[in-house]
């Protein structure tokens, strides 16, 4: 070939070159847009097996929108890059709450942000998507629990419950009607008091099968057991005294009949507990022998075993004296201001009592009595008014009865009578 001719050939080549390169760049420069049309694109439902399964209900798909076509407009060489198969058109079912044919939007999912900011839809097969939904297929189920462990020496399990004690399964029929019952597993170590748990369960067919849960949906996630721990035990019965001078509970002899009952019930109510309270009783009431028949109080939720429903108390001091004095020192305190008081009562007897031994040598001067006038008030007048009766040894001495005397009030001499008004 002669040198005219290679130099006409690369001549023609750089031509070529330069003018793909032109029509590329007039081709981007102009912004050239062009369309395509995708077919058939699938519809992705989103939240089938979760939000719309877990309302009872169910997509039927031979009756419902399953694929779009879309006519795409963008740049020539966007266009051709796009792969039909990257494009994905999602429908979210989490909206429909009823049967029936419901109309939803659709969105489509490009494969980066290249596509979705430089593409537009031209035209579509549909703008949203028509799905027909029905109801799941339901029935309910029995619940079984199994017991692993044992519970502590000493301590008697109760009847367990579980919560719900029938399942509620949804799903295709076929599936669901391979299902016999569910069944969940208490770990228990030694228990010593009642357990709640709340327990993931699954599922078993008629010859005790395990069931592949997977398009099964229940109305609840875990199953809640509860395993009563309870106890046998015998309580004392016993009297709260309230205790005054010279009635202490140490003084007193106390037999109740029976001693004790035995009692079952759950372990926690009768863990910190030994004994049972009859009542209260006040001891400065007690004179002689008493007898007093209580109703045995038994702690809500537990049974009392011995079927004993009452006690009878025998009650009686075991040294109780008592004893009259004269006492005459007598005071007042609280007198009203710019008031004169006179005690006209000059002595009272007061009845004490006690131990023999306590109240050996108690004369009258070991007592006093103390009036107190904060509530008589500023008028005069002569007033009976109660009194305190204050004891000045270190014995085991009171009284229970209640005394007064009688006093006068007068202004004080020299005291304006209206300036107190």
């Amino acid at each position: 070939m002669s040198k005219w001719s290679s130099r006409n050939a690369l001549h023609l080549v750089i031509s070529i070159l330069v003018a793909i390169c032109i029509w590329i760049y007039v081709d981007e420069s102009e912004g050239r847009k062009v369309e395509k049309t995708f077919a058939d694109i699938p519809i992705e439902f989103l939240n089938e097996d979760t939000t719309l399964a877990d309302r009872g209900l169910r997509l039927i798909e031979d009756e419902s929108d399953t694929t779009v076509t879309l006519e795409l407009q963008g740049r020539r060489r966007l266009i051709a890059r796009l792969d039909p198969s990257e494009i994905r058109i999602q429908a979210d079912l989490s909206s429909i709450t009823s049967t029936g044919e419901q109309t939803i939007n659709y969105r489509i999912i490009y494969p980066s942000s290249e596509f979705s900011n430089n593409l537009t839809v031209r035209n579509a097969s549909s703008y949203n998507v028509t799905v027909t939904i029905g109801e799941l297929y339901r029935k309910e189920v029995d619940v079984i629990c199994d017991i692993e462990g044992t519970v502590a020496e000493g301590y008697i399990a109760g009847e367990l419950e579980c919560n719900p004690e029938t399942l509620e399964i949804r799903g295709e029929q076929d599936k669901v009607d391979a299902v016999s019952y569910a069944k969940v597993t208490l770990k228990i170590d030694d228990l010593t008091e009642t357990t709640t748990q709340l327990l993931d369960y699954t599922l078993y067919g008629e010859d005790d099968e395990l069931i592949d849960m997977t398009g099964i949906h229940a109305t609840v996630d875990q199953i809640e057991v509860t395993l009563p721990i309870n106890i046998m035990k015998e309580l004392d019965l016993k009297l709260n005294f309230i205790e005054s001078p010279g009635s202490s509970a140490s003084n007193v002899n106390c037999q109740i009949e029976p001693k004790s009952i035995t009692v079952f019930g759950d372990a926690a109510l009768l863990k910190d507990v030994d004994s049972l309270v009859l009542g209260n009783f006040d001891l400065s009431t007690l004179t002689s022998s008493k007898t007093l028949t209580y109703t045995i109080p038994v702690p809500e939720g537990v049974q009392n075993s011995s079927g004993i429903s009452q006690a009878t108390a025998h009650l009686s001091f075991k040294d109780l004296q008592e004893t009259t004095v004269t006492v005459t020192d007598i005071t007042c305190e609280n007198i009203p201001e710019g008031k004169d008081v006179e005690i006209l009562t000059q002595e009272l007897e007061i009845l004490l009592r006690g131990k023999s031994a306590d109240l050996e040598g108690t004369t009258g001067e070991a007592v006093s009595l103390v009036a107190d006038l904060e509530n008589v008030g500023s008028a005069s007048g002569s007033y009976t008014v109660p009194v305190r009766v204050v004891i000045h040894v270190d014995r085991d001495i009171g009284t229970t009865k209640t005394y007064q005397v009688q006093i006068r009030i007068t202004d004080k001499a020299g005291q304006d009578t209206n300036e107190h008004q």
